[in-house]
């Protein structure tokens, strides 16, 4: 069936499979709308009142971690001809590691007040311009690593609605993968608007379940439709030697090669250092940890959420299949024309082409709610982290000066012991909506820029992974400064993010404009820099003092800063390894693999964040 040569893939998708996309999006819906509630608070909104069930918000955090990117994308990583499981030990190892150290370590912590997210905590600790850098790096990391899950999505949309969406490329000259993002996007605001967090978080469970199923049914009829059955699954996949030792289940890598994503180096050391960022200082999932009534039940949840590495070995055995699949039903036509324009799109295709009618309504369904889940998330996310770091304080602000003294903070704390809600805080629900809006159109314009930064990467899923490194290693650091007992202030951070962030850019990106993007940030950096200390001194001078209260010496202070910015340049230079191919004899440059992206990020965060503060005083 997969060989055969339609015109059109999209015309396999009949009007039942539609029938059973709109029906799950309505049953769905209808959900979310009666468990969400009342909404009429910040808390409500954001937190779920923090009353929802451990095993719910366990739930959610699968279905956030897995997305449309794992379930889309794993198959076409095994898929490949080098393809194998070695991806596995990431979250076999990594993960896990991580997962028990923030339940035990980090979740007490957050829950020693009533916050809203990691960046709160880190503001309490080290000062209000921690929590709006934080909220910053957040913010970068967020869209960055979002967007590539919601242009994967839109990617499957294309398969199944080429037709449709063509016409309206046609018809108003705005392109087909616009249109899928906009589809997403407006669906995804709307659910948000109806109940906040508690909404996401209970069609996330149901999504965990459909994802259950689909990957069930993926395997099942890709074991079917082979001649040999599943047997022939694993005799195709053994014999895949170009793909490892035992073929596309190969799964242990050794190699110490630091351009390697997926070895045992990257998966016990990098990827449990990384997942400490992911799981305890990322909003994105935090978030939801925050929702659970105590901090027991938020241990639960994050540790208990590794059995979503279920649904992972699913889609990698599904991958196989297709690769076995493929081999008896060669692609042709239309089917082959789309998979060679994007590797990706192969699961996609066996959906719409070889699923049975009904059954394919059912997973593209679940694909499309992932990208809608995964969206609802960061939006909620976003919102309330840019809520809590910049519009309370003015909004405080603005209160005090007509007379009214309002703790929004405080508020929250008051209406978790009365279980009221005050005109300010309806209006900051509405607030919250409107925050919801507004990133819901700048997430879905990074989204359709995001098609252009795939091309540089193997698969859309390295390339959302490798995102979220971004900015993950310098709100991990913020995380350290504030929970260590180091008696410091926020002021090393605000200079030690940012040059974290340039680190990892540097590391990177080695095209001749980046030069000047590193140099310019080096030298805003750097006049910031001297710029504060003048400032410090003619305070210090004001208070009688003759210098700043400092753990290192200004002049130490400062030279330490400008190695930090020569390395950070040297990386930009010269930070990439090299390869010679051995087909085309050229000189290949390669950087650093993602998962390295973290450690790297963290420690840069968090040794300048050190040598450049304060020490905090009672005053």
């Amino acid at each position: 069936m997969g060989g055969v040569d339609l015109a059109s893939i999209s015309a396999q998708f009949t009007w039942i499979d539609w029938a059973v996309v709109a029906g799950y999006l309505a049953f769905t819906t209808l959900m979310g709308t009666m468990l969400a509630g009342k909404q009429s608070s910040m808390r409500d909104f954001f937190l779920g009142g923090r009353k929802l069930p451990w095993y719910a918000v366990s739930g959610s955090i699968i279905a956030t971690e897995i997305s449309a990117l794992t379930f889309i994308g794993v198959p076409f990583l095994v898929f490949k001809p080098e393809g194998n499981f070695t991806y596995l030990q990431l979250g076999v190892f990594g993960s896990f590691f991580a997962r028990i150290i923030v339940g035990y370590v980090l979740v007490p912590a957050y829950y020693k007040r009533e916050i809203y997210s990691p960046y709160d905590y880190m503001g309490n600790r080290l000062g209000g311009g921690v929590r709006a850098m934080t909220t910053v790096l957040f913010a970068i990391g967020g869209m960055l690593a979002q967007s590539a899950r919601v242009y994967l999505t839109a990617e499957v949309l294309l398969v199944v609605m080429r037709d449709q969406l063509t016409w309206l490329a046609g018809s108003t000259g705005i392109p087909a993968l616009a249109w899928s993002i906009i589809i997403i996007g407006v669906v995804s605001v709307c659910w948000t608007m109806i109940g906040g967090i508690t909404t996401v978080i209970w069609t996330d469970v149901i999504l965990f379940l459909v994802f259950l199923l689909g990957a069930a049914v993926a395997l099942v009829t890709v074991a079917t439709e082979l001649a040999g059955g599943a047997g022939e699954i694993f005799r195709v996949g053994l014999a895949a030697k170009e793909s490892g030792a035992w073929g596309k289940f190969t799964f242990f890598d050794f190699d110490t090669n630091p351009i390697k994503d997926f070895t045992i180096w990257t998966a016990v050391i990098a990827s449990t250092w990384g997942g400490l960022g992911a799981y305890g200082t990322d909003q994105l999932l935090a978030q939801r940890m925050f929702c659970c009534k105590d901090a027991r039940d938020a241990r639960w949840a994050i540790i208990f959420s590794t059995v979503g590495q279920v649904v992972t070995i699913t889609v990698m055995l599904v991958g196989v299949g297709l690769f076995a699949y493929y081999k008896q039903h060669p692609l042709t036509g239309d089917a082959l024309a789309m998979y060679n324009e994007k590797g990706d799109r192969i699961f996609p295709i066996f959906i719409v082409q070889v699923i049975p009618l009904g059954l394919k309504g059912l997973i593209i369904a679940a694909v499309f709610a992932a990208a809608i889940s995964s969206l609802m998330g960061i939006l909620t996310a976003l919102s309330q982290v840019v809520m809590s770091a910049f519009y309370n304080p003015l909004r405080e602000r603005q209160l005090r000066r007509r007379g009214e003294e309002v703790d929004l903070s405080a508020n929250v704390e008051e209406l978790a012991e009365k279980g009221e809600a005050t005109a300010e805080d309806r209006r900051s629900v509405l607030v919250g909506r409107i925050f919801v809006l507004v990133w819901g159109v700048v997430l879905c314009a990074m989204a359709y820029l995001a098609q252009e930064v795939s091309r540089l990467y193997p698969s859309i899923l390295q390339l959302g992974l490798a995102m979220a490194g971004y900015a993950g290693g310098a709100l991990l650091a913020g995380f350290l400064l504030a929970f260590l007992p180091l008696k410091i202030t926020g002021r090393g951070y605000m200079f030690s993010a940012p040059l974290s962030l340039l680190s990892i850019f540097a590391t990177v990106w080695h095209y001749y404009w980046t030069h000047w993007v590193c140099w310019g940030g080096a030298v805003l950096l750097l006049f910031t820099w001297l710029w504060s200390l003048a400032r410090e001194s003619d305070a210090a001078l004001l208070r009688g003092r003759d210098r700043p209260n400092v753990v290192l010496p200004r002049s130490v202070q400062t030279v330490a800063l400008l190695a930090g910015l020569a390395g950070m340049l040297w990386l930009n230079y010269y930070g990439y390894f090299t390869r010679v191919d051995e087909e085309t004899g050229k000189v290949i440059e390669e950087s650093l693999a993602w998962p390295w992206w973290i450690p790297l990020g963290s420690t840069i965060a968090f040794v300048f964040g050190w040598l450049l503060t304060a020490r905090k005083t009672d005053g």
